[in-house]
């Protein structure tokens, strides 16, 4: 049995949490939570052994490869995945990687350099918004929003498929997704590697993503059906 819920309630609450990020850059808040991690001789725990080898390149590996799984669970499902249709299959793990790109394609047109790369901790740059588009800050760019994070945030995007056919399973995937994501943007801020802001952006685009990519496709559902002359479900989840 799948269940139901208004389109309306997701886009409302993309619309609100992003008002709070706003909130969020307006109240300048990623200065004094880099200083919690941050001296002005750079960050103590940017080398740490625990925190580059297994939660930032360990952990992108795990990423990708589950990814992976994922992309081969289209043909062969095993476990949770046998209660989607094939093409709901697809759809979950092309949205998990569409938000890996989104988040990638930001990040390499940004000028936000990276804290370590500021003055205040040692290096060369100044504190300039990410919002400044084309404002160059003296350092190297490319670290908004944070790209590691989004190997946790973009299995957010699996939700939009997984609540119609489990939806208690989908809140434990969403929660996990969250939670792996708000890790690893934490060890990366423990390093120096990213503000806060940067960690909670990227949840909200791959988020957006899952969102977009949702929407599109029941779009086009909704059309192919009223060409073979069905009844479109609008209310459906």
């Amino acid at each position: 049995m799948r269940s139901s819920m208004p389109p309306r309630r997701p886009l409302a609450w993309t619309l609100l949490t992003l008002l709070l990020l706003l909130a969020w850059d307006a109240a300048g808040l990623d200065l004094a939570l880099a200083r919690l991690a941050g001296t002005p001789m750079g960050f103590p725990w940017r080398d740490n052994a625990f925190l580059v080898h297994v939660m930032h390149e360990g952990a992108r590996s795990l990423s990708w490869l589950f990814l992976i799984a994922l992309f081969a669970a289209i043909r062969w499902p095993v476990g949770l995945l046998r209660r989607l249709r094939m093409r709901e299959r697809a759809q979950l793990a092309f949205t998990v990687l569409a938000g890996v790109l989104v988040v990638s394609l930001v990040k390499q047109a940004s000028a936000t350099s990276c804290p370590w790369d500021l003055k205040a901790f040692g290096g060369l740059a100044r504190d300039v918004s990410h919002w400044s588009w084309g404002v160059r800050d003296g350092g190297p760019g490319g670290c908004f929003p944070a790209g590691h994070a989004s190997a946790g945030f973009a299995y957010v995007g699996a939700w939009f498929v997984l609540r119609r056919a489990a939806p208690s399973a989908a809140r434990a995937w969403l929660a996990l997704a969250l939670a792996a994501g708000l890790l690893l943007g934490l060890a990366q801020q423990l390093r120096g590697a990213h503000y806060m802001s940067h960690t909670l952006w990227t949840a909200w685009l791959c988020w957006t993503t899952g969102l977009a990519v949702d929407a599109l496709l029941r779009s086009r559902s909704v059309r192919r059906d009223a060409r073979v002359g069905a009844v479109p479900k609008l209310n459906e989840s």
